[in-house]
């Protein structure tokens, strides 16, 4: 087996051509076995193993520096830098990352994952390696998707001024996770198919390359200048023109072609782009036919491609998307947004039922939130559907251009909390802190299923901003019986006893409950309250179960500092109830990847713990 012969880094460089078309099966084979049992990403994986290849035959590690633009397609990098046996332990706690991780291993120059990051991180290498006299390469790889991102053209702006040698690799496999779309998506289609320019090229180079002694740097001279070759076949060349050397397209899958272009690419003295055609999924039929199926998923029969793990309940976003989708067959005014994430956060049916409302922008959230300002103050009723860790992208937006107008804007924060796998770049536990600090702003979060439906027909008829917030994964089908409307500013008091009050979060509920029935079977007389709503803060309900109760404990699945936790407190504090509180919650931290179940263990986020903390506060409050 030739992977077994790559233990370290710079290992592939011993290998001949027979043995890296094998080489290249293997990974395959052994990606999708080992994705097969603990999920991950793989079709993006899949497409990118010949690329990365020919990228470690070309470079050196831990010398030279490859940036991996969100990076779940590093999985091929992590195995020749000698990290085959951590995929057994690939997303699970305290196991390898699914994204490149500098504390993982040298050879990971930046950590990753969100989108359009890494030509900016390339050029503050290169900054840096200038500065420090240094002459290692600087290698950028970003996928079409995330050149969709307004950050990405920030950073090619930037890299047009550049007098030293800059690699930046353009992944272009037609799609972001969803299909990519945009004016760049066409242009990038019109070089993928502009073989006239790639023949007539080739023939022109290989002609003046035969002129004795002069014919090299002919070509090189003619590469340099702007009235180039691909200035007269391909006009108005997008990269050429900000002074960007453009070499390609090449096939992504013939390393021999690959490891050529990117040695010619070493050669420049100036920002150069590598245009690289690749096939997502390439080399297993299902995530070839569905690579959005494919981008991230949970175990799977490698015969059929079916997930192994089927959940028979709906979960949170399938319950948006449902109910938006009954809410916009009545109100024609209803409009969708996402960032290429039409799948993801469940718009995809929306989309199919009224294609002329919805709105996929690409990968830009920026712009999205200001798209839905723009929508909304022409009278329509939009909704962006977002992963709570990508909204963090967007915060200026909501608040200079749609709270600072009071715009009827509903942000639709999905995969908040903790979501798992993933880790740091993607835990949603930040969203309740930040937009807490926005004037203007309403934040909503339901208790389970039917308060999901419930409350975004609220914020769809709301006139003003309104975020409503739930995690990943099954919605809670508990506390069925509890369904008062929804109220604005209003609680939801569940269970009233005395002593202690537990209000929790959103989809802290069935927490909140185990808490409860645990602290009443110990002998505690506890009331339980569905905060419903984070902003505005329900002062009323606190001064009323501050006559009865000697503690207050808060259950929500976001970082304490600005949380609703932290609101409770203040309150308290500056009305001077005679009451304790104790918060619960995620500490100052990032949080890594691995089971939710067990996240929330490490966190503090169990019932026992929980129990164990409210009833040494109480005792505590009754001695004093």
């Amino acid at each position: 087996m030739i992977l077994e012969m790559i233990r370290q880094a710079n290992d592939i460089k011993k290998l001949n051509d027979e043995q890296l078309k094998l080489l290249a099966d293997e990974i395959r084979q052994f990606l999708i076995e080992k994705i097969s049992r603990t999920g991950g990403h793989l079709a993006s994986n899949l497409g990118v193993v010949e690329l990365t290849m020919a990228l470690h035959l070309t470079l050196d590690f831990p010398e030279d520096k490859l940036i991996w633009d969100v990076g779940h397609q590093s999985y091929t990098h992590k195995l020749l830098t000698g990290r085959r046996d951590g995929f057994d332990q690939l997303r699970k706690y305290g196991g390898m990352s699914g994204f490149p991780k500098r504390k993982e291993s040298n050879c990971d120059a930046f950590d990753t994952g969100h989108s359009s990051t890494s030509i900016s991180a390339g050029l503050g290498y290169v900054a840096a390696r200038e500065l420090n006299g240094e002459e290692h390469n600087v290698i950028s790889v970003i996928g079409d998707g995330s050149l969709t991102g307004g950050m990405a053209y920030e950073a090619l702006n930037n890299a047009s001024r550049l007098k030293s040698n800059f690699i930046i690799v353009l992944n272009d496999n037609n799609m972001s996770i969803s299909e990519n779309v945009g004016g760049m998506s066409r242009y990038l289609n019109g070089l993928r198919t502009a073989q006239a320019y790639t023949d007539i090229k080739k023939g022109v180079e290989d002609t003046l390359k035969k002129i004795p002694r002069k014919g090299d740097r002919i070509v090189s001279q003619i590469r340099k200048t702007k009235s180039g070759i691909k200035q007269l076949i391909v006009p108005g060349m997008f990269f050429e023109d900000m002074d960007i050397t453009y070499l390609g397209p090449v096939d992504g899958h013939d390393i021999r072609k690959l490891v050529k272009v990117l040695n010619e690419a070493k050669r420049v003295d100036h920002a150069v782009l590598v245009h690289v055609i690749t096939k997502k999924g390439k080399g297993y039929p299902p995530a070839e036919e569905n690579p959005a199926r494919f981008h991230g998923t949970g175990p799977f029969d490698i015969e059929t491609g079916e997930p192994t793990d089927v959940s028979t309940t709906d979960s949170y976003t399938q319950v948006f998307s449902k109910v938006l989708t009954d809410i916009a067959r009545r109100d024609d005014k209803v409009v969708a947004i996402t960032a290429a994430m039409a799948d993801g956060t469940g718009l995809s049916t929306f989309a199919k039922h009224f294609p002329n409302r919805f709105f996929d922008v690409g990968i830009a959230e920026e712009h999205a939130m200001t798209f839905a300002a723009g929508l909304a103050a022409g009278g329509m009723k939009p909704v962006f559907a977002v992963y709570s860790s990508f909204l963090q992208r967007a915060y200026d937006q909501t608040l200079h251009d749609v709270c600072l107008q009071n715009l009827p804007v509903v942000i639709a924060v999905d995969r908040a909390g903790l979501v798992g796998s993933d880790g740091e770049t993607h835990q949603g536990v930040f969203d309740l802190s930040f937009l807490s600090t926005i004037p203007n702003m309403t934040i909503i979060s339901p208790k389970n299923r039917w308060e999901m439906a419930d409350m975004l027909r609220f914020a769809v008829d709301f006139q003003y901003p309104i975020a409503i917030r739930y995690p990943r994964g099954s919605a809670y089908e508990g506390m069925k019986n509890f369904r008062a409307p929804v109220e604005y500013g209003k609680s939801e008091l569940l269970y009233e006893e005395e002593d202690i009050a537990v209000i929790f979060v959103g989809h802290m509920a069935g927490l909140a409950d185990r808490v409860r029935r645990e602290l009443k079977r110990t002998g505690y007389s506890c009331s339980l309250v569905n905060a419903r709503f984070v902003k505005p803060l329900d002062k009323e309900m606190l001064e009323y179960l501050a006559k009865d109760h000697s503690l207050f404990v808060t259950i929500e699945e976001n970082v304490l500092t600005g949380g609703f936790g932290e609101q409770v407190t203040d309150y308290v504090s500056s009305a001077n109830l005679d009451v304790h509180v104790r918060n619960i919650g995620i500490s100052d931290d990032y949080v890594e990847h691995g089971n939710v179940e067990i996240l929330r263990k490490e966190v503090g986020l169990d019932c026992d713990t929980i129990v164990k903390q409210a009833v040494s506060d109480y005792l505590t409050i009754k001695e004093n």
